[in-house]
């Protein structure tokens, strides 16, 4: 009891946008770089040995790096009904690419094998790059279209209008967004795959890997400079109650080019986030090179991790907000479950995620050690 009259409204909703981000970050550096290296099976394999060796790498560990996913969706749809309500269903075409790409990654890690003819294995392959960069692609156009503003609003009863389509979604900084994802991934994965994989998918990986590592500083730079000089951003006009109840028409919202780095200025510490991902990124690139394989791993980690979070800090308090309707936009103060549910569901995550990622450890600890050509080509190989 003394522990929920000390969880007031207002720490529970910054708790579970805090939570939010950790699982929206667990997601990206668990489930990214598998999504990587699907991307880039075609290319860093250019035998069916070698492929098999990219598929086994991460064949094993996709489907728990999935949990991820789950959770994150799952936090949104309970702690953030609002949000999920305007997501799932404005952005439903995109979310079925998604689904729709990722359902192509366990058909064709299954099925791939089935059959030796290099043409039945070659279609799966590239199936598995679909499966791997289409989700890369639209999760970042997501996050720039959340920095941009959707195109949604309520009405007097919290009825959602929601006026775009699937290509209203593919604007200029929405799809650069979508780069920076692409890039982010490709780098993950590649890291990944230098540290998993034996020569010489590691060793492409390795060159891959550096490589994107420095196109994911360029396009990072870039939206940076777009988001600070050119992306209208939003401000909460006047003080907005942060432990009343959700209802999100109650504020005034004003849209003003560079309002995002307002956050940077009122609160330096914020510059960590942006800071982690230059850093990371730069750490991978060169602990690639001088093949430092795990740590480059852990940089990259780093990398994506710093991305992910400069989005979330960069419109707090704003999660999704509204480019038809500003007002309507959606923040941490006004878009959250009850105090209630954000309680229960707080304690059930501190119980469940400590497991999750326990068993996490354990199992890539089983797994620790390169795959190699010759372990693939054994009966016991699974993919």
């Amino acid at each position: 009891m003394a522990l929920t009259n000390l969880l007031d409204y207002e720490t529970l909703r910054l708790l579970w946008w805090l939570l939010l981000g950790v699982l929206l970050v667990g997601f990206a550096v668990m489930d990214g770089f598998d999504l990587g290296a699907g991307m880039l099976l075609p290319f860093l394999g250019r035998s069916d040995g070698e492929r098999r060796v990219i598929i086994n790498s991460v064949g094993p560990v996709w489907e728990g790096n999935q949990v991820w996913l789950i959770l994150g969706g799952g936090a949104i749809f309970a702690a953030w009904p609002f949000i999920y309500a305007v997501a799932f269903s404005g952005f439903y075409p995109a979310m079925f690419l998604v689904l729709a790409a990722l359902i192509l990654r366990p058909v064709g890690f299954k099925f791939r094998s089935k059959m030796p003819g290099a043409r039945w294995r070659a279609v799966w392959d590239w199936l598995l790059f679909v499966g791997g960069f289409v989700p890369a692609l639209i999760f970042g156009v997501a996050v720039g279209n959340a920095l941009a503003g959707a195109p949604f609003k309520f009405d007097d009863s919290l009825r959602i209008t929601y006026a775009g389509n699937l290509f209203d979604l593919l604007t200029p900084f929405p799809l650069l967004a979508g780069l920076i994802s692409v890039a982010m991934l490709a780098m993950h994965g590649s890291a990944y795959l230098a540290a998993k994989a034996d020569e010489p998918v590691a060793g492409r990986a390795r060159r891959t890997g550096a490589v994107a590592a420095l196109v994911l500083i360029l396009l990072f730079a870039a939206a940076g400079l777009w988001t600070a000089y050119g992306l209208p951003g939003y401000r909460v006009a006047g003080a907005l109650a942060h432990d009343a109840d959700s209802n999100p028409l109650g504020k005034t919202v004003s849209v003003a080019v560079g309002a995002w780095v307002a956050n940077y200025r009122a609160f330096p510490l914020a510059l960590a986030a942006p800071g982690a991902g230059f850093l990371g990124a730069a750490l991978a690139a060169l602990l690639l090179m001088l093949r430092r394989d795990g740590l480059a791993w852990i940089a990259s980690a780093l990398g994506v991790a710093g991305v992910v979070a400069t989005a979330g800090v960069s419109m707090f308090p704003f999660i999704l907000p509204s480019s038809l309707d500003p007002a309507s936009s959606l923040t941490v103060w006004d878009a959250s479950s009850s105090r209630a549910t954000l309680f229960n569901m707080l304690v059930a995550a501190f119980v469940f995620v400590p497991v999750i990622i326990a068993y996490t450890g354990f199992v890539y600890r089983v797994l620790r050690g390169r795959v190699t050509e010759a372990q693939v080509s054994s009966e016991h190989s699974s993919y």
